[in-house]
């Protein structure tokens, strides 16, 4: 009921909505009456996605845009208001993975991975914030973080290391929204499992051992995830009810942060898990 009393009217702008989270987020606010605006710089996914929530009855359109740029959420935010008004949602879920040992990622790649995961949620809320106070109406803004967020992996690290980021990013605007009254709801959602195309479309390495991993994972959200759909109504519900916290796997999340905080209260050295072991074989181990 919460989700349907908060999003039943007025504009969403979700970035990365051609698939995935993004996706599932875009076409459950279209499904409840949002006029839903689907930014991605895959723009022909974005198109198809919102050919789809139009057919379906819905409101929706696509704009093409690169999140690494700062001048292009600034132009988004400007085209969002000039086409739907004040924009009572915003989602900043673009994000990429990226595979490999730190060292042998290339320059390129890391500048890439940390511009869209940190920089592209930073600039998301630096566009869209002034224009939300200004409107004096009730607004709402989710960063995508990840239950990585509250963990570690090696061979993720890039992708581990904006997610931290973001969490902390999001957990002061919180702080800072306080200062002023709380004008603006303000959630990190840490999905799980969730069955997405986000290791499909990560870098490639041809090291056996990260293409294994890769594999390994995207093979489990496959198997295990849930349907990016499924996702997008569990968020929006808990973006809704005005939650800091929003998880796809509340159980996991606890339990993830629970390890987390006694990781660091007593400050133990990072060590493998096993779990974490039988995704990750020794280097030249794989094929040998």
């Amino acid at each position: 009921m919460a989700v349907k009393q908060g999003f039943a009217e007025g504009a969403a702008v979700v970035t990365g909505a051609g698939s995935g989270i993004g996706e599932g987020i875009a076409r459950h606010a279209a499904s409840l009456g949002m006029h839903v605006m689907l930014a991605d710089v895959a723009i022909e996914r974005a198109r198809r996605v919102a050919a789809d929530i139009r057919d379906a009855g819905g409101s929706a359109m696509a704009e093409r845009i690169d999140v690494r740029i700062p001048g292009e959420l600034d132009q988004l935010a400007a085209r969002a208001y000039d086409k739907f008004g004040d924009v009572r949602l915003l989602v900043n879920n673009a994000g990429i993975e990226t595979v490999g040992y730190s060292w042998e990622i290339p320059a390129e790649r890391w500048e890439e991975t940390l511009d869209v995961n940190i920089h592209g949620v930073i600039h998301g809320v630096r566009a869209f914030v002034p224009r939300m106070l200004a409107s004096g109406k009730p607004a709402y803004i989710a960063n995508v973080a990840s239950i990585g967020a509250l963990g570690m992996m090696p061979v993720q690290t890039a992708y581990i290391l904006s997610k931290h980021a973001v969490l902390s990013f999001t957990e002061c605007l919180r702080l800072e929204m306080s200062l002023l009254g709380d004008p603006i709801s303000i959630s990190c959602v840490l999905p799980g499992p969730v069955a997405t195309r986000i290791f499909e479309d990560a870098n490639r390495d041809d090291k056996p051992e990260v293409a294994h991993h890769r594999k390994l994972m995207h093979d489990m959200l496959a198997s295990e995830g849930i349907t990016p759909l499924e996702a997008g109504r569990i968020i929006l519900d808990g973006i809704a009810a005005k939650n800091f916290w929003v998880s796809t796997h509340p159980e996991i999340t606890a339990q993830m942060a629970k390890d987390r905080a006694a990781h660091l209260a007593d400050l133990t050295t990072p060590e493998l898990t096993e779990r974490t072991r039988s995704l990750l074989p020794r280097r030249g181990s794989v094929g040998s």
